[in-house]
């Protein structure tokens, strides 16, 4: 191998690792993949992943040539359609239908390519997301209504956080924070029923940590332990700006417009919870950028994990429900690469949301700090350590009785 030709592969090898990174890639999965890649291309390399940095070092078979590249880089974000463009890219390369200077250059056009979707398309998602998950919480419309409005002015302020950095430095605090405010207006001036700390919870679900701290764990349990630390660190501190943002923001309300004693309202019938999972699926597929030609698989897993969860924990003890939910979560992405020839990622995440265990983790936030209860759940904290493990060995089960074909 001449010094040219190695230079070309290592410098493609750290652009397809930074890239896999800023889209939201586990560390186990994305080192994975990338050693594939380095086999293939005849080089030796070791990697190691952790949120906020990404090392490389990749060197030839005498040692002839050797590369280290460290680079400090910030938290990715899901981008399930990137994701499955540049998995597509790296399947073709590997199957000799482009060569690494091609390779190279579509790497580029997939990560200048524009926002798949409008952010108008993402304002209404947002709403409609938010909305959906209090249903799912066995919530009244009251609160999903209340829920859904609140979750709209939740877009527009992650949409400013994107162009000021100021903001975006207190994006958590500073949504929760207004979100319960507007809960807290909502219920004073519009409509006393509804569940203020509920609605807060369910309007500011899409920045709730629970996914992070699935994979998080997932990392911990295939020995990727500094990775795995500091991305569940990482989604504890921003719970925990999250609750403190909320818990001010009900104080403001409640001072600016006094408490109201709350209406207790029927809970949505069944039929609404079918209709929920499929509009917060459907919403999910617009905030997480997947691809159309994925939606379906993206939706069926939601459905896949939220009714194995329900059906199983009927049977079985609290928490334990998780277990088949996740297991069934697993088993059905590993089943979308062989059929899809797509990473398992897009589809387990939309799995992973609707198992919901980061609300479990500030319900149980919630309970411990203020003694109130927004819901009834007995043994909250012993139930939410139990929703994690589920959701680990669910997953770890899954991939040994259905293994994957794809490091991703």
């Amino acid at each position: 191998m001449d010094e040219q030709e190695f230079k070309q592969i290592r410098r493609f090898i750290v652009k397809l690792g930074k890239m896999l990174h800023k889209y939201g890639t586990p560390a186990h999965r994305l080192e994975a993949h990338l050693l594939e890649v380095a086999s293939y291309l005849n080089v030796n390399a070791s990697f190691i992943s952790t949120p906020t940095s990404l090392t490389f070092v990749i060197w030839s078979d005498k040692r002839e040539d050797e590369y280290n590249h460290a680079a400090r880089v910030q938290p990715g974000e899901l981008d399930l359609g990137s994701l499955s463009r540049t998995d597509e890219l790296v399947t073709r390369l590997l199957s000799a239908e482009l060569n690494l200077s091609e390779a190279d250059e579509e790497l580029s056009r997939i990560d200048n390519l524009p926002a798949f979707y409008h952010p108008l398309f993402e304002f209404f998602a947002m709403g409609i997301s938010t909305g959906s998950f209090a249903i799912v919480m066995g919530s009244s419309f009251d609160d999903a209504i209340a829920a859904g409005a609140i979750g709209c002015i939740m877009y527009l302020i992650y949409f400013w956080s994107l162009h000021s950095k100021r903001v975006n430095l207190m994006l958590e605090p500073a949504a929760a924070l207004v979100a319960g405010v507007c809960a807290c207006a909502i219920s004073a001036l519009v409509e006393p029923a509804i569940n203020i700390r509920l609605v807060v919870l369910s309007s500011i679900i899409i920045f709730i940590p629970g996914l992070a701290l699935t994979i998080g764990l997932a990392e911990l349990s295939s020995r990727n332990l500094v990775s795995g630390t500091a991305r569940v660190m990482d989604a504890l501190m921003q719970l925990f700006k999250l609750y403190f943002g909320a818990f001010l923001g009900i104080a403001i309300g409640f001072w600016w417009f006094s408490e109201v004693a709350m209406v207790p309202t029927e809970p949505t019938p069944k039929w609404a919870i079918w209709v929920a999972v499929l509009t917060l699926c459907s919403a999910l597929v617009v905030i997480f950028k997947l691809r159309i030609k994925h939606a379906p698989w993206a939706i069926m897993c939601g459905f896949v994990g939220y009714f194995g969860t329900y059906w199983a924990s009927k049977y079985l003890e609290f928490g334990l429900g998780t277990f088949v939910g996740a297991f069934a979560v697993g088993v059905f992405a590993n089943l979308f690469t062989r059929f899809a020839h797509a990473p398992a990622s897009i589809v387990l995440m939309q799995g992973l949301i609707v198992l919901v265990p980061g609300s479990k983790t500030y319900i149980g936030l919630n309970s411990f700090v203020s003694g109130q209860d927004f819901m009834h759940a007995d043994h909250i904290g012993q139930e939410t350590f139990v929703i994690f493990m589920s959701l680990v060995a669910g997953l770890i089960f899954a991939n040994v009785v259905m293994p994957t074909r794809k490091a991703l």
